[in-house]
């Protein structure tokens, strides 16, 4: 019998219900190296003093302006349907809609790293400080990515603890406007979540607010419900492809494991 299913098919009821996390700053805090490879400057590439500088500026900022929090909130599979449905604008098929029907839990997630960064960066474009804005930027959206990533970390360790995983188990993330799951998404994401308790509001374009926000859905399962192949259509027009990456981590996992 699947995990969070209870007999006769009938699924257990939700466990976490709007809970907040409410990260560290050493949850999130930036990494130089991944931050100067958003910069055009790679491994190989020694930055100058110049750029050092800046980024030890920028993240010193950072740290000072920060406030992250997040919010989980457990759904079930038909539940997630509804929400994955969204406005109808969905590609035809999708990575997603075959992954999360074959989830052991789903938990939908926001997390921000606060106003006061994203205000910031504002100011500093608006100011004509382009080098410290945009270098304030990049450490701001990595360190939402890093949000997103503590949140997996947060609702798997849940798991183990009440008994409702396995050492087999992990989680990720899936964003929408991301891999055929359409922007418009989000707003039977936020019907649910509520991410506004937290302070992440959506416009009519179903941006969120503050800029450096991320929302979507936490899927724990087996760790092969999470590959899949980059063909479908609309991959061609992906420019990232860092989908391969996360499923090259959990083969590498797998391997490290046996």
């Amino acid at each position: 019998m699947a995990p969070g299913r209870a007999a006769g098919g009938k699924e257990k009821l939700n466990v976490m219900k709007n809970e907040i996390i409410n990260y560290s700053l050493l949850d999130i805090e930036p990494d130089r190296v991944a931050i100067f490879e958003t910069q055009g400057i790679g491994p190989g590439v020694k930055p100058s003093a110049r750029v050092i500088k800046l980024y030890y500026s920028a993240v010193e900022l950072f740290m000072k302006l920060a406030e992250p929090i997040g919010i989980i909130h457990e759904i079930s599979i038909p539940e997630f349907a509804r929400v994955y449905e969204g406005e109808g604008l969905n590609e035809a098929d999708t990575p997603l809609q075959h992954i999360f029907e074959q989830a052991s839990h789903l938990a939908l997630f926001g997390a921000t790293i606060g106003l006061q960064v994203s205000e910031k960066i504002a100011q500093l474009l608006e100011d004509g400080d382009l080098s410290m804005g945009y270098m304030l930027d990049s450490a701001a959206s990595f360190c939402a990515d890093k949000a997103a990533a503590a949140a997996e970390q947060f609702f798997l360790e849940s798991l183990l603890q009440e008994g409702r995983a396995g050492d087999s188990t992990v989680v990720l993330n899936y964003s929408p406007g991301y891999c055929g799951w359409h922007i418009s998404g989000q707003g039977k994401l936020f019907q649910y979540l509520k991410p506004q308790t937290i302070g992440i509001t959506l416009n009519k374009s179903y941006l969120m607010m503050p800029i450096k926000s991320v929302s979507g859905v936490l899927v724990a399962g087996e760790r092969k419900i999470h590959a899949f192949k980059n063909n479908y259509p609309f991959c061609k027009e992906c420019g990232t492809k860092t989908c391969r990456e996360r499923i090259k981590s959990l083969s590498v996992a797998v391997t490290k494991k046996n």
